[in-house]
């Protein structure tokens, strides 16, 4: 079983808004997951992004491999902390 940190996306017809999980990577993209650990709404100006910091460590130290787009909105989030 390989764990996902990956964007899980809501919202209505062209407004996104996503979810960041911790998902199976079985699992369907909008489907179950095993925890939320932030959001993020690129239709805000700036763009919102919003991460319990604790829990993606935790999580990245237990072998949850986090997307190329979850990993540089991290980084982000990072930088402006």
């Amino acid at each position: 079983m390989a764990v996902k940190i990956r964007l899980a996306r809501h919202g209505a017809k062209k407004r996104p808004y996503y979810r960041i999980v911790v998902a199976d990577s079985r699992c369907p993209r909008d489907g179950k997951f095993i925890e939320e650990v932030g959001r993020y709404n690129p239709c805000t100006e700036p763009a919102m992004v919003q991460f319990d910091l604790e829990k993606v460590d935790q999580w990245i130290k237990n072998g949850a491999q986090p997307t190329d787009t979850v990993a540089s909105l991290l980084k982000r989030a990072r930088e402006n902390a």
